[in-house]
């Protein structure tokens, strides 16, 4: 059985960051095979096909995550962790946005409602709103496409026949459509690299189609078992790594 592995880069790597810790070291230089293979459960699965889908980081923002991040990627192509490498892009636009006090990322922010008094530096992006916010103008990032070129790759090869059988790791639902249809055709395995339950979008019957569907969620133990050797010819892990 010819089994297909779709990975998207950015959703492993933040389960992997709340999984095992931001600061701690161990987990980053991730062996992708290592990782998935000890769940291709179905009888003579083998992996044909490894597609890893990220984004590179703009050395303007960090220099050394973008150069720490394309020393890994050459060594996954290197160590035949990878077969392919699909890369998206990050996009950057300026946005007004509420001040709150609430800790960032909290689920119930609290705003910080103007007084009418506060003093600051007039060069500050930052003006009262009509309805009593204070505004702040912020630069927004996000990583495109790595969603979509998973979902690519994986409908060209279920139904063109290049695999018997799918891996999906990701938690992200705007993967939901893509799966249901991968499952009408091959058995699809779905692993959730996050700490949260698995996107109720991605559920679905383990008998749907072909059957033999299944769903698993990682550990950081899945992370620390799974690193590349170091080096990995001339690729070494990066320091903290």
């Amino acid at each position: 059985m010819r089994v297909g592995v779709y990975v998207d880069g950015y959703n492993l790597y933040y389960g992997g960051r709340a999984h095992c810790g931001r600061g701690t070291a161990g987990w980053r230089w991730l062996d992708v095979r290592a990782l998935v293979l000890p769940f291709a459960g179905w009888s003579g699965a083998s992996l044909q096909r490894i597609v890893y889908c990220t984004a590179r980081v703009d050395p303007n923002d960090s220099p050394s995550a973008s150069t720490d991040q394309s020393i890994y990627l050459s060594a996954l192509l290197h160590a035949g962790s990878v077969d392919a490498i699909e890369e998206g892009r990050y996009d950057s636009w300026s946005k007004e946005a509420p001040l709150v006090s609430s800790p960032a990322g909290s689920k119930s922010p609290t705003l910080i409602a103007s007084t009418g008094n506060e003093r600051w530096d007039s060069s500050l992006p930052l003006r009262r709103a009509s309805g009593g916010a204070i505004l702040a103008t912020v630069r927004k990032r996000e990583e495109k496409g790595s969603d979509v070129n998973v979902a690519t790759h994986l409908l060209h090869d279920v139904l063109s026949g290049e695999v018997d059988a799918a891996i999906v790791v990701s938690n992200d639902s705007d993967l939901a459509l893509p799966l249901k249809y991968a499952r009408a055709v091959v058995p699809v395995g779905t692993v959730n690299p996050q700490m949260n339950y698995l996107a109720g979008a991605l559920r679905g019957s383990a008998t749907e189609g072909p059957g033999r569907h299944w769903w698993k969620q990682l550990s950081p133990a899945d992370f620390r078992r799974s690193q590349l050797s170091d080096p990995v010819g001339k690729y070494r892990r990066p320091s903290g790594w």
